[in-house]
């Protein structure tokens, strides 16, 4: 059967066309006005408020159908990374972008310094603590600063414990720290900075007899003497107890808050109640309860709560605070520990060990929200310190 003939398209039939290429292109074209529109309306993963008001989104351009945009985030965490981005897209395509791309800077917030602190360059001081002893404070302690810093952040570690110094072993690290500029130089391992009071005694097993001022006058010198240099968290393991330490740490620093660890048994729970009521009488934060040992999965993958289930949740109630993670009970964690390579090191892909990287990315979160709330809940925290005026006698 013959194709019909090929004829020029009438002058209705032109302007049919032209006025459906048209309505083509303009389908294509981003109207930057309902981009504006748009992207004021963008929640903050973090904050929940939107990022144009606070200061998250700090600014965009338009080239073609393509958004730049620039953003500040708190957490270097890829889940919330992922959803700022995601929301961002979601507007932008909404009004007519075919393209993103992001430029992220992770800015850490940084907390009140007074005026006689005597770390100024440390942006955040977290507390690990708990009332009772035998919990897996050290370990707790030791695993969130590597988990800190595996997510991005400058991180030292200040073993508070006089007595029972843990850190140099769980560490893998000995020696005597030196002077540098008239400071002491902390040690350093897996990119930690690490001060402690085992790295001064000459034998490992020599017991450290002090009184409280002795005990008062080596933190000062931990805080004040050593070189800790700029970092974003300080993360001190304090002795079991309501003593002496903790009331030197809220007394001289700004303290970011606490993180309680507790076991799920009861005869533990009594004293980490007292360890969170002491912490609401000197007003410290308590940014939330880390619950250590809560469980044992065997070679069947049957799980069995040794110690009793809900004692995390209980004490995350008392404190009007988070439960952050559940550590189940695993023989490599103590085993790594005891050979001074803790399991968010030797086994990084481990449960365990995401568990902890977990627990990290929630108190970098918790702690965002402090210091947004802290100020007012309007404008994102500053990440640095107000500049310090120098006095001249």
């Amino acid at each position: 059967m013959p194709h019909p003939p090929l004829t020029a398209p009438t002058l209705d039939e032109e302007e049919g066309l032209t006025h459906t290429q048209a309505c083509m292109s303009d389908q294509s074209v981003l109207d930057p006005a309902r981009l504006e529109a748009e992207l004021s309306q963008v929640l903050d993963p973090v904050f929940e408020k939107p990022m144009r008001a606070i200061g998250s989104l700090v600014s965009w351009r338009v080239d073609g159908t393509k958004v730049h945009l620039a953003i500040k985030l708190p957490s270097p965490s890829p889940t919330i990374a992922a959803k700022a981005k995601r929301r961002i897209e979601e507007a932008c395509r909404r009004a007519g972008a075919e393209a993103v791309d992001f430029e992220i800077s992770i800015e850490t917030p940084m907390r009140d310094v007074m005026s006689d602190d005597p770390i100024p360059e440390v942006k955040n001081i977290i507390l690990v603590m708990s009332g009772k002893g035998g919990v897996g404070k050290s370990t707790v302690a030791t695993n969130l600063a590597l988990a800190l810093s595996r997510l991005g952040h400058r991180v030292g570690l200040l073993d508070a414990d006089v007595y029972g110094p843990s850190i140099p072993t769980m560490m893998g690290i000995l020696g005597h720290p030196v002077g540098r500029d008239g400071k002491i130089a902390p040690l350093e391992r897996f990119g930690i900075r690490i001060m402690s009071i085992g790295f001064f005694l000459e034998d490992e097993k020599q017991a450290v007899i002090w009184r409280g001022p002795m005990i008062h006058n080596a933190l000062q010198q931990f805080l004040r003497d050593v070189d800790w240099g700029a970092l974003d968290f300080l993360v001190l393991d304090l002795p079991p107890g309501t003593g002496d330490v903790a009331l030197t740490m809220a007394q001289r620093l700004k303290v970011t808050g606490v993180i309680i660890v507790t076991t799920p048994q009861e005869v533990a729970l009594q004293d980490v109640y007292k360890a969170v009521s002491m912490c609401k009488r000197l007003n410290l934060p308590i940014l939330g309860v880390v619950e250590n040992m809560s469980f044992f999965v065997d070679s069947a993958g049957h799980k069995h709560e040794i110690f009793g289930k809900g004692g995390g949740q209980k004490v995350a109630e008392l404190a009007n605070a988070p439960l952050l993670g559940q550590i189940p009970l695993v023989q490599a964690v103590r085993e790594q520990g005891d050979a001074g390579f803790p399991i968010v090191i030797a086994q990084p892909e481990s449960e365990v060990a995401k568990v902890f990287l977990s627990i990290g990315e929630a108190v970098i979160e918790r702690i965002a929200r402090h210091h947004f709330e802290r100020l007012g809940g309007e404008r994102l925290p500053p990440s640095k310190a107000p500049a310090r005026l120098r006095i001249i006698r």
